[in-house]
């Protein structure tokens, strides 16, 4: 199914699109559109959109680098993950629905979409949505990617290849299947690929899990030994994008102990698989006994791995500790607190490191020469934004680059884009949130948003021997909670919403003060638990946690006796959201501050308007 974006053409969603004004070659068996303005033209209309002050003054929202410029390719796509550029300039974007956004409505249409600057001036002019719909059943998908002239996306369980036509800019036909039935359920179901040279399908099967626990995500409960699920998650498999009807088994692992790969690339080369890890959460809220919350928000680190066969990067058993620059051995399977190392030190370390809960959603091995020379072969990384952070303040919602040679890391990281979350760095109030890199045909870099589906390009004219700069500074560094001096609401201060608990009404039964104490508890600064990381600082929600503002209740009735005994008992599946909630927040709440968070969230619920 393919519909063209209502803009460009009146007629009704669904309708296919024929673009009678292309002329298609085949060039090395990938489709390119004739009439459209050549590479080289394409790169000297960036160079003179930046130097002839055509850039926006605020690059699209962004603070980069000087003489870089960014501007909106496109916006309001729908959730937008991952994205690749065609030889031809055209960008493909696969985006996602579901509970990780609330189970919200979204655009009319196929998930996957077609983008194209037919005027050189660096924003989509035309806009062409195709493949499966929320009506055949379809939530989208993260990866995407071109491989021998055809076009590859996850789509629920599966790793789709779409054939592109010459004489449509997006594909008409059925797609065929080239892998099925990948595991979809627990805390990371999406499925991020690459395609080698040969056809080596690398695919991400992020874990079930947080530690392998018995009970995720509860406090002081041990893992699971030996980790049955690193039998079909937590690590990379490999398949043939060459090959239909291949059938998901445990027999494709390539690469293990990998708790979530979201990005995951080959370098320049096509030979060398590289991968970013996402670190696991929740050591000081489940292990308060053997970490401060300033340890918890402050490990582990993030990591850019190189992929090699048959390798282990230690999870569940392991985490990478930023500040001792090694994996020790994590408390679920012995661990003290990160001095013992036992078994991790037979694991794979990574090649770079970066501060805690960032979330590394993609990352791009920059392979284009419009940059300076300082970025070639060097890695870009999308950095999602932390919600496990609190009680310190969120990191990430960035784009960082790392220089990389030899396959290892040859210099410190700079922050190389900033501003995408606007004025609040937290999950459910960012404006944007990166998560998906592209490099196209001319050299410039492609970054997509899946809070409210922007796409930037970014394109340079400046010297071509400048050297890296950070726009923001590297702060916290690995292992280094920053920003704990910073004003409400990015920071927290021991007077912080003190106003606002005063101004909601009490419960029955309750007082002022106990309100009081619950919005301490709920923001972290008494108790240790993780509330505002889900719900948002203010309770309005976010992707993994409801409004509590709203008054609409699903596990109780909404009284103060059955938001309390939810607290207690946690919600381990939730209806609308893929994370569950595990009892008092994960935290050891005495029975005063169980009842004050209660109290809080009643009075959260019963807020004036």
């Amino acid at each position: 199914m393919l519909n063209r974006d209502v803009s460009l053409d009146s007629r009704p969603a669904g309708r296919t699109v024929r673009l009678p004004w292309l002329r298609v070659l085949l060039v090395g068996g990938v489709a390119l559109a004739a009439g459209l303005p050549s590479f080289a033209q394409d790169a000297r209309t960036a160079a003179t959109t930046t130097s002839g002050g055509a850039c926006p003054d605020d690059n699209g929202g962004l603070k980069l680098p000087h003489g870089f410029c960014a501007t909106v390719f496109a916006d309001k796509v729908g959730h937008a993950r991952h994205l690749v550029v065609a030889p031809n300039g055209v960008v493909y974007v696969n985006t996602w629905s579901g509970t990780y956004y609330g189970n919200d409505t979204p655009p009319d249409g196929g998930f996957l979409i077609a983008l194209q600057d037919t005027s050189g001036k660096g924003h989509a002019d035309v806009n062409v949505r195709f493949g499966d719909t929320v009506k055949t059943g379809s939530a989208g998908g993260t990866g995407i990617a071109l491989y021998h002239g055809a076009l590859f996306a996850e789509m629920n369980d599966r790793i789709i290849r779409f054939a592109l036509p010459a004489g449509a800019l997006a594909p008409m036909g059925k797609a065929e299947t080239i892998v099925s039935g990948l595991p979809l359920t627990g805390d990371h179901p999406m499925h991020p690929f690459a395609i080698d040279a040969n056809g080596a399908l690398y695919v991400d099967l992020g874990s079930a899990t947080n530690s392998c626990q018995k009970e995720n995500r509860t406090a002081n409960t041990p893992g699971l030994k030996p980790c049955t699920e690193l039998e079909t998650r937590g690590g990379i498999w490999r398949y043939d994008a060459n090959q239909t009807g291949q059938v998901f088994s445990p027999a494709g692992r390539y690469a293990t102990g990998i708790r979530n790969a979201d990005g995951i690339v080959l370098d320049a080369a096509g030979t060398g698989l590289y991968a970013t890890q996402h670190g696991r959460d929740q050591l000081g809220d489940n292990w308060a006994r053997l970490y401060t919350p300033k340890q918890g928000a402050e490990l582990p680190a993030e990591e850019l791995l190189s992929v090699q066969k048959d390798a282990d990067y230690g999870w569940p058993e392991c985490y990478y500790d930023g500040m001792q620059n090694k994996l020790v051995l994590a408390p679920e399977y012995g661990g003290d607190g990160g001095k013992a190392v036992g078994e991790c030190a037979d694991k794979r370390a990574p090649v770079a490191a970066f501060p805690a809960h960032w979330a590394p959603n993609d990352l791009t091995i920059y392979s284009g020469k419009q940059f300076p020379a300082a970025y070639q072969g060097g890695a870009f990384i999308a950095f999602h934004g932390s919600w496990n952070r609190a009680p310190f303040p969120q990191g990430g919602y960035n784009l960082v680059f790392q220089p990389l040679s030899n396959g290892k890391a040859s210099g410190k990281y700079v922050i190389f884009a900033d501003g995408f979350a606007g004025a609040h760095k937290e999950p459910g109030r960012a404006e944007h949130r990166p998560s998906g890199l592209a490099v196209g045909p001319d050299g410039a870099l492609y970054v997509s948003d899946d809070q409210h589906g922007r796409i930037w390009k970014i394109t340079y004219s400046g010297d071509a021997a400048a050297k890296l700069e950070s726009v923001s500074p590297a702060s916290p560094s690995v292992g280094t909670a920053a920003g704990t001096k910073a004003k409400p609401p990015e920071g927290l201060h021991k007077d912080a919403g003190a106003a606002a608990a005063s101004a909601l009404p009490v419960p029955p039964g309750a007082t002022a003060k106990t309100v009081a104490l619950g919005q301490r508890v709920f923001t972290g600064q008494a108790g240790g638990a993780l509330c505002t990381g889900c719900h948002g600082s203010d309770g309005s929600g976010s992707p993994l946690g409801p409004d509590l503002t709203a008054g609409k209740w699903v596990w109780s009735d909404g009284s103060l006796p059955g938001i309390k005994q939810t607290i207690v008992n946690g919600v381990p599946a939730p209806k609308n959201y893929r994370n569950p909630m595990p009892p008092m927040g994960g935290a050891q709440l005495s029975p005063s501050q169980v009842s004050a968070v209660a109290a809080y969230v009643w009075a959260l619920g019963r807020r004036p308007k």
